[in-house]
């Protein structure tokens, strides 16, 4: 996986299909027509967590133009963990990414790590949630927050890309 080159903006998003905690599979090009967040997402990471708070309520206020697809990537957890902390989260939709083929395809690193499509399944933002840090503990820019209000008026976002933080995506050692 080339790690250095993420998947670009301004492109159509990269396709893919996948399991839901239920056995279901969903097609990302089945959310056409809506704004969708692809979030790179563990059961067990605290910053997956505070940002899984921040997104179901913004949720409940766009209403049903936006959908959150939560992709479970990390090789050591669980379909009992995923369930319970979806349950306890209330996340509309989890999906299982068990061998990291869509973590690979969109170059996530961490949980969590979003990505913003638009309506017509354009790649308009990247990266973290907002602007925390090690040193600073209280959000000053909120970009994907940002990033959907901008398409929910038509507008690309003005801040297209930033580095992701979290905890590391666990994958699958080489052998």
């Amino acid at each position: 996986m080339d790690t250095l080159n993420p998947v670009p903006n301004d492109r159509l998003a990269p396709e893919f299909t996948l399991p839901d905690l239920e056995g279901h599979h969903r097609s990302l090009k089945d959310f056409r027509n809506r704004i969708v967040i692809i979030n790179f997402w563990s059961a067990e990471c605290p910053w997956s967590q505070r940002c899984d708070a921040e997104l179901r309520s913004l949720l409940d206020e766009w209403g049903k133009q936006v959908d959150l697809l939560t992709v479970a990537s990390n090789a050591d957890e669980s379909i009992e963990m995923l369930k319970q902390a979806a349950t306890e989260r209330k996340l509309p939709i989890v999906l299982q990414d068990a061998e990291q083929t869509v973590a690979d395809l969109y170059h996530a690193q961490t949980t969590p790590h979003l990505f913003v499509l638009d309506r017509d399944g354009i790649l308009r933002y990247q990266g973290a949630f907002d602007n925390i840090t090690f040193r600073q503990r209280e959000a000053t820019v909120k970009y994907l927050p940002a990033a959907i209000e901008a398409l929910l008026v038509g507008n690309k976002p003005e801040i297209a890309q930033t580095t992701p933080y979290g905890c590391a995506l666990v994958r699958h050692s080489a052998e």
